[in-house]
Parts: structure tokens; C-alpha cells; sequence
């Protein structure tokens, strides 16, 4: 299991944006290509989101289901992704002061991921996930004006 956090500089409200908008999954989750919308209203629970993972030259076909969509402090998320297999991640999402932490627990449930899950595979998910983690605070920081900001400025 890797379980990893992040600070994020905005307040849930601008993560939960983010989170909610299936349209920039690509931008913040790592190995993903392009993304566009499945069954459902994403991200309800049951909400379907399709996806490519790109490997060198081959892509891969998947698709994220919502098992758990909570806010402002939950979503669990099932990723299918191929001859890859299934995973459980899962946002939990605090408040902390005016900004947000974040922490991300991702686990292979099934497939080659949860045949061959092992130490090795949870340092190579840390990395991802530390690089994932950056990229959706980057993307929720750019996004979301900070506040107080014009003030602390003059």
C-alpha cells in the first residue's frame, strides 16, 4: 500500500474543483494521456471516466469508476486499466488552516498489479504519486486565485 501527502495552498473548495472535472484528469494524474467522460455524472458514485495510459509506444485503455464520493472530505476511486489490472485510490481531503491537505492511498486490488504488488511496487507508487500530488497542487493553485492575496501585495 502507498500512502502518501500533500499541502495544498488553496482551500478544499479549489481542490474539489479540480477533482471534479473530469475533463482535467490528464493534466494531474500521472501516465495518463487523455481523458474524456464515461457513464454518469462524474464524480458521482457509479460515474465512469475513460482514459489512455501511454507505455513507450503502446497505449492502453482503462477506465476509473467512483465507489465512494463524499465531500468535502472523500472520493475512492476504482481504476481498470487492461492487462495492468485494478486499483483502489483513494483522496482523503482535510482542511488545514486556509489551505488543504491531501492524502493519497492507492492499493492493486486484482491483475498483474495485485499479483506482483510487493515493496518493490509501492517505491515505484510512491514515486508516482509524489509526482501526481504535485502536478494536482500545481493545477488546483493555478486554477484558484489565492486569497488575501491583493492585499498582502499593496
Amino acid at each position: 500500500m502507498a500512502v502518501r501527502h500533500q499541502l495544498i495552498r488553496r482551500p478544499p473548495q479549489a481542490l474539489w474543483d479540480v477533482l471534479e472535472d473530469e475533463s482535467r484528469f490528464h493534466e494531474w494524474v500521472v501516465g495518463t494521456h487523455s481523458s474524456c467522460p464515461g457513464d454518469g455524472n462524474w464524480p458521482k458514485q457509479g460515474s465512469t471516466l475513460n482514459y489512455t495510459v501511454r507505455l513507450g509506444p503502446k497505449e492502453v485503455a482503462g477506465f476509473t469508476v467512483v465507489r465512494r464520493y463524499e465531500p468535502p472530505r472523500f472520493l475512492e476511486l476504482e481504476a481498470f486499466s487492461g492487462p495492468l489490472g485494478t486499483a483502489r485510490i483513494a483522496f482523503d481531503i482535510r482542511p488545514w488552516g486556509e489551505n488543504t491537505l491531501v492524502i493519497l492511498d492507492e492499493h492493486p486490488l486484482g491483475g498483474m498489479g495485485g499479483t506482483l504488488h510487493n515493496g518493490a511496487l509501492d517505491m515505484v507508487l510512491q514515486l508516482r504519486h509524489r509526482r501526481l500530488l504535485r502536478r494536482l497542487a500545481r493545477v488546483v493553485e493555478e486554477s484558484a486565485p489565492q486569497r488575501g492575496r491583493e492585499t498582502a501585495d499593496a
